[in-house]
C-alpha cells in the first residue's frame, strides 16, 4: 500500500491496481501538484467543508465514497458523480472498492456546507483503508491506514478502531483550533495501536500553524511506539516496506 500526502488532509493511496483519493483539496503550500495529474478511481470525501471537498470538480464523473448527503451536495454544485452503491455509504459501513475495503467510522466534528441555506452533510468521517475485509480473524499479513478527517480524540480510536479494525498506520489532524492538536493527536497514536503515524491538516492557514517537533514530543511522551513521520508535502510512503 503506498500513501502520498498532498499537504492539509489530501491523501493518495494504491491499494493493489486501485487508485483513492481523499478529500482533494490542492490550493495548500506543501503541494506542487496539479490536481488534474491524478486520475483516482475513486474519490473519498470526510466532510463537505471547502478545504476537503475544494477540487472535487476537477474529478467529474469518478464514483464518490461520502455521505449521501456530501454526495448529493457535490452532484448539486459541482457535477455528475456517481456514488459508491448509487447514493453513498453511511457510517459503520464497509464497502468493497477494486482492491480495497473502505469503512466509514465517525469523526468528532461539523459538517455544515457552503450553501445559502446551511445544509449538513450528516455526520463527518474518517476511512479504514485495508486490502483485506475487516474481520474479527487477524491477519498479520493485511495493510490497513486509518486517515482520521477532521477530529478531536474520541475513545471510539481506543475501544473500537483500534481493536478491532487494527490500523497499521494513522494520519492525524494535528493543527489544534478546528482539530486536534499535537497533544491529544498523540493520545489518539497511543490508543490506535499504529506502527507508523502521520500528522496532517497542519500549516495550512495562520490558526493551523505548528511546529511537528511539538507532536513528535507527545508521541514519545504518550508511550506510543508508533514512528512519527512528517512528510514533505508530495512525498510517497511505502506501508509495505515501511517507508
Amino acid at each position: 500500500m503506498e500513501l502520498t500526502w498532498y499537504g492539509h488532509s489530501t491523501w493518495h493511496v494504491t491499494v493493489g491496481s486501485t487508485d483513492l483519493l481523499i478529500d482533494p483539496f490542492f490550493e495548500n503550500p506543501k503541494t506542487d501538484t496539479d490536481p488534474e495529474e491524478l486520475d483516482p478511481d475513486f474519490v473519498l470525501l470526510t466532510h463537505g467543508h471547502a478545504d476537503h471537498i475544494g477540487d472535487v470538480d476537477r474529478y467529474e464523473g469518478t464514483k464518490l465514497v461520502a455521505t449521501p448527503e456530501v454526495v448529493e451536495y457535490c452532484r448539486d454544485e459541482y457535477g455528475d458523480f456517481e456514488a459508491v452503491g448509487g447514493m453513498g455509504m453511511n457510517l459503520g459501513g464497509t464497502v468493497e472498492i477494486g482492491d480495497a475495503f473502505v469503512t466509514m467510522h465517525r469523526a468528532d466534528h461539523t459538517n455544515g456546507m457552503d450553501t445559502s441555506y446551511g445544509a449538513s452533510g450528516g455526520m463527518p468521517a474518517g476511512f479504514i483503508i485495508s486490502d483485506t475485509k475487516p474481520t474479527q480473524v487477524e491477519d498479520e499479513e493485511s495493510e490497513t491506514f486509518y486517515h482520521a478527517g477532521d477530529t478531536g480524540l474520541m475513545t471510539e480510536m481506543r475501544d473500537v478502531i483500534g481493536p478491532f479494525l487494527e490500523p497499521d498506520a494513522a494520519a492525524l489532524p494535528v493543527g489544534d483550533h478546528f482539530t486536534m492538536g499535537p497533544m491529544q493527536g498523540a493520545i489518539a497514536a497511543d490508543w490506535l495501536g499504529v506502527d507508523h503515524v502521520f500528522p496532517m491538516h497542519y500549516d495550512t492557514f495562520p490558526p493551523i500553524e505548528i511546529d511537528t517537533q511539538d507532536f513528535v514530543n507527545e508521541v514519545a511522551a504518550s508511550g506510543s511506539d508508533a514512528e512519527v513521520h512528517v512528510l514533505d508535502g508530495d512525498e510517497t510512503f511505502d506501508l509495505s516496506e515501511g517507508y
